[in-house]
């Protein structure tokens, strides 16, 4: 059974403040956070120790998804007019190549051990594989309709594509494609961590679909509270978190158990999420963005309860979270900033709820955001 929880706001109306007594906090994360500027054409970096916006690296179009590979020191940024994956070096802060996959680029993914790219198209509808080592286009597979999501499996040679009213198994060796009807049109398509169960967000109804990968017959259809417009998991794909319509609301579910295990009230019409794990100072947490009262609303994922509001920028769309877990970011879609949130604690309890520690500008419109050590 779902459950409706609320929690008392700390600090009264939920104003979040640096404390004043403890530890001071780390002198900043050594590397960089790269923000997409749709408006702008441009890749920001944000050196994050100073936190200082010190460069923008200028596209030939508006930037979109964007992936950032730490054994190679590279970002990639698509840009989804042209089609065109950028590589920049996290070193230089430039853009050093790119290729064409020839559409209107959706997305982007990293093949099995990051060693490759797969780019989704329109105009033509198809999945590009773009190499990493030479950054040039080693294969393209025809689609049999216009796609609309798509997700890769961590350590499986398989993808899947949202085509709207059926989804496309594809083996990424054989190029095979196994189209099936998962029964209603889907809005977002994810494979379990362990690639055997596929995940379906439906796009008019409150429910998710879980799917046997091998089968493609139905594991169970999971009612919602809200009709599921954003998934977020855990590092570890054992909680997935779920916002949409209908609820100001966080549904959280179970994907191994295959079950709803809560819904908790997260703010107003709660959108993008992400999550910071555990430390020796603070517990996980989830960082829910409220774009439309400039909020983000912290949840304490093992209790399931609200700890803290922050009032960030307007419109804040998207949430990163450095590897090691010090600052959530949060860009502002509209305000065309980033406010940087202090995970840790400066103060001698444990359960200290994030500070709002800075804000800065990096650009107009900026939709995404990778952080990358040095």
């Amino acid at each position: 059974m779902q459950k409706f929880s609320r929690r008392t706001l700390l600090g009264g109306a939920g104003a979040i403040g640096l404390a004043s007594c403890g530890r001071k906090p780390k002198p900043g994360f050594a590397g960089y956070a790269f923000v997409a500027n749709e408006e702008g054409e441009a890749v920001a970096a944000v050196d994050l120790t100073a936190l200082t916006l010190v460069r923008h690296v200028r596209l030939d179009a508006a930037p979109g998804p964007l992936l950032s590979q730490a054994q190679r020191q590279r970002v990639y940024a698509l840009t989804p007019s042209n089609g065109n994956v950028h590589d920049i070096a996290v070193r230089t802060l430039a853009r050093e190549q790119w290729a064409a996959t020839g559409g209107h680029g959706l997305d982007m993914r990293f093949g099995q051990r990051q060693r490759s790219l797969w780019v989704l198209t329109t105009e033509p509808n198809q999945l590009v594989e773009v190499s990493l080592d030479r950054l040039e286009v080693r294969r393209r597979i025809a689609l049999p309709a216009a796609p609309v999501d798509f997700d890769v499996a961590l350590d499986q040679p398989r993808a899947v594509v949202n085509l709207g009213d059926t989804l496309a198994l594809i083996d990424l060796e054989s190029n095979a494609i196994q189209r099936f009807d998962p029964g209603a049109a889907i809005s977002i398509c994810r494979f379990r961590k362990d690639g055997r169960q596929l995940l379906a967000a439906h796009r008019d109804e409150n429910r998710i679909t879980s799917f046997d990968v091998a089968s493609k017959r139905v594991v169970v259809r999971l009612p919602l509270a809200v009709r599921p417009r954003q998934l977020c998991f855990k590092a570890d794909g054992g909680q997935l978190f779920v916002t949409g319509d209908g609820l100001d609301a966080v549904v959280i579910l179970f994907p191994y158990q295959t079950e709803v295990a809560e819904t908790v009230l997260a703010g107003r019409a709660p959108g993008a999420m992400n999550v910071s794990a555990a430390t020796t100072e603070t517990p996980e947490y989830l960082f829910v963005t409220n774009p439309q009262s400039s909020q983000v609303t912290i949840l304490d994922i093992e209790s399931r309860k609200v700890v803290a509001v922050a009032n960030v920028g307007t419109e804040p769309s998207h949430v990163a979270v450095t590897p090691d877990n010090q600052y959530a970011l949060v860009l502002n879609r509209k305000s065309g900033d980033m406010a940087v949130l202090l995970v840790q604690s400066t103060a001698r309890r444990t359960r200290f709820p994030p500070a709002l520690l800075t804000m800065i500008p990096v650009g107009s419109k900026p939709v995404n955001a990778v952080v990358q050590a040095v």
